[in-house]
């Protein structure tokens, strides 16, 4: 798999885990913490250095659960607007990795 789509899935993963959070939080002291907690927050750390435009997209998109079809009709941007946005967002969480060697 190639570090872009791996970034890619592990926003996915992301996405899932914030969208089933109460549960996962339910569920801590019975199992324990989601390993996925760890990127969450290493994606957070890196997420503040990036342009507004990103903050907002991967909130929005990750943290808030919405599609890019929901998200471009609440902001009134096309689809293809957002789809490159998110693809600025993954080169940008690429070059995070990479610069820490973590990919």
């Amino acid at each position: 798999m190639t570090p872009l789509n791996a970034i890619r899935e592990e926003l996915k993963e992301i996405r899932y885990y914030m969208s089933r959070k109460t549960v996962f939080d339910k569920s801590v002291d019975c199992v324990g913490k989601n390993a996925i907690e760890k990127r969450i927050e290493l994606y957070n750390r890196y997420i503040c250095d990036a342009k507004p435009r990103l903050y907002d997209l991967y909130v929005s998109l990750y943290l808030d659960n919405n599609t890019q079809e929901s998200l471009s009709e609440k902001l009134g941007y096309s689809m293809e607007h957002i789809c490159r946005l998110n693809t600025q967002l993954v080169k940008f969480f690429q070059q995070k990795l990479t610069a820490d060697g973590l990919i």
